[in-house]
């Protein structure tokens, strides 16, 4: 009679020991800035009271070496969410089977382009392509208005670029490649990279943030870059500024500003399935939303709504372009990038 009040009075306590050992947390993959991701992850931790173990890369590699990490992780995951700073590289993933499908009730209202059909990845707080450009270098009426004006050669040895195999300068050659193929067929793209080594562009191994870098501290003059790094070396004090260069002339529909999206997934078979949909429901909201264009990176917010309350980081003509046709068609466009840019012999 006395042995089971006492296992009544035990069990109590060893559950409360467990449940304070075993804290619900999610591994989240991410190649967005940690200045940025980290406030954003901070919120949902005290929001939800979930912990998150963050897992990055170098600045260079970035995207890069997470895809690369998750694909082989593949059969064998080690994270449950993966966010990315841009799109094309959680295109491919999708298609090697490393996600599963995710459906976030806070989703459904952002456009279709930035969404699969099939709900393993979601996009929200976009980038855009922009030429970064010193306006005491460059006179005002030589901006490029257009990607195809630094063929220009008055800007010969004053153009700096990201590695391609990096970042997202590789998912806007693609990109390039896929629009100018059904606007003016391909040959069109061979054209531009042929423009840009004649002007001798230079590839610069810091990513897109050091191609702002170059131009801030008199190393270039103009170079091909995201809006985020941009906006942190205004607020850093530097004397650049950024165009929204079009892809086609003006009275082509379709044919302006390339956006980047982040985007989020779920990694098939991760560990912590329910962690992981808290957080991706977090990523999606309107609250993440707004703290990115709040941010020194000002993203511009996906959703109509937001994207209203932060009117002058608005691109009014995006591009049109099919982006699972541009992941598809990235390697290619990058090897060829490559080819015809990476000459370090040039004079």
């Amino acid at each position: 009679m006395t042995a089971r009040p006492l296992r009544l009075l035990v069990l109590p306590v060893a559950v409360l020991v467990a449940g304070c050992s075993d804290r619900p947390h999610v591994v989240l993959y991410v190649s967005a800035d940690d200045h940025v991701a980290r406030p954003i992850v901070r919120a949902f931790e005290r929001q939800s009271g979930i912990r998150v173990d963050m897992v990055g890369d170098t600045e260079q590699r970035k995207t890069t070496g997470l895809a690369n990490r998750l694909l082989a992780e593949r059969d064998n995951p080690q994270a449950d969410v993966f966010w990315s700073s841009e799109v094309f590289h959680t295109i491919r993933l999708a298609g090697h089977g490393v996600f599963a499908g995710h459906d976030s009730a806070v989703a459904g209202d952002r456009p279709a382009v930035f969404r699969d059909p099939g709900h393993l990845w979601h996009g929200f707080g976009a980038r855009a392509r922009v030429i970064v450009y010193a306006p005491d270098r460059v006179e005002p009426e030589h901006v490029p208005r257009t990607w195809m004006g630094l063929t220009d050669e008055r800007f010969r040895g004053r153009i700096v670029m990201a590695d391609p195999r990096f970042g997202t300068t590789g998912g806007h050659l693609a990109a390039m490649k896929v629009f100018w193929a059904g606007l003016a067929g391909m040959s069109y793209y061979e054209a531009f990279l042929m423009g840009l080594a004649d002007n001798r562009v230079r590839l610069l191994p810091g990513g897109n943030a050091g191609v702002v870098r170059a131009v801030a501290d008199g190393e270039a003059d103009l170079g091909l870059t995201d809006t985020d790094d941009v906006w942190a070396a205004v607020a850093a004090g530097h004397n650049v500024r950024h165009v929204y260069p079009r892809h086609a002339i003006d009275g082509v529909s379709g044919g302006g500003t390339l956006l980047i999206p982040n985007t989020v997934a779920r990694v098939a078979n991760g560990p912590n399935p329910q962690p992981a949909a808290a957080l991706i429901d977090f990523l999606l909201s309107d609250q993440v939303e707004r703290m990115l264009a709040e941010s020194t990176s000002h993203n511009i917010p996906v959703r109509a709504a937001i994207a209203a309350e932060f009117p002058e980081y608005a691109v009014p003509d995006p591009l049109e372009v099919n982006l699972s046709r541009v992941a598809a068609l990235m390697p290619g466009a990058i090897d060829q990038a490559m080819r015809l840019l990476d000459d370090r012999d040039a004079p």
